[in-house]
């Protein structure tokens, strides 16, 4: 299996693109953010979520 298959598959089926689900970790875990501060910050950018989105 090709490695950037095996990638993309990991997104299949989400909501949201692929670049925002991995600006969410990478803030999450470098910035020590809390999943209702990332929330905050991404209707800041006119997205609507739940910090339960954020966690799956």
């Amino acid at each position: 299996m090709n490695k950037r298959k095996g990638l993309e598959q990991v997104f299949d089926g989400r909501h949201f693109d692929r670049e925002i689900i991995i600006l969410c970790v990478r803030w999450y875990l470098r910035y020590k953010l809390s999943l209702r501060d990332l929330v905050e910050m991404m209707a800041e950018r006119g997205l609507s979520l739940a910090h339960t989105t954020i966690m799956r």
